[in-house]
């Protein structure tokens, strides 16, 4: 796929993260305090829940990336963290780990 395609596919399942996170009831219109959002875990699993990473940090940077037409390469687990942090409720969240599963594909795919 080329990069231009890769990254309109990417727009395409960002704006698809966000429809399935708030179809969930997992969107916030309240910003976490600029301290959780400077954590330096993975998915800052110390300060702010899994969506929330999604929401404040993993789509912002990605949209900026998209507007930018560039995306990162390399290996990505982030339906496997959303398996992980929803595994009681795998069949409520399948559509979102489908997503999910987009994202890490098209990240992937950049990888030479």
């Amino acid at each position: 796929m080329s990069m231009d395609k890769r990254v309109l596919a990417m727009a395409d399942a960002l704006l698809l993260l966000e429809k399935e996170l708030r179809a969930l009831h997992m969107w916030s219109d309240s910003a976490p305090t600029a301290q959780a959002l400077a954590s330096t875990e993975p998915f800052c699993l110390d300060t702010l829940s899994f969506e929330q990473w999604l929401q404040w940090l993993f789509l912002p940077r990605m949209h900026i990336l998209v507007e930018e037409g560039r995306l990162f390469s390399g290996k990505s687990s982030i339906r496997a963290m959303g398996e992980v942090v929803w595994r009681e409720r795998l069949s409520q969240t399948r559509p979102l780990l489908d997503v999910l599963g987009q994202v890490d594909a098209l990240i992937s795919q950049g990888q030479s």
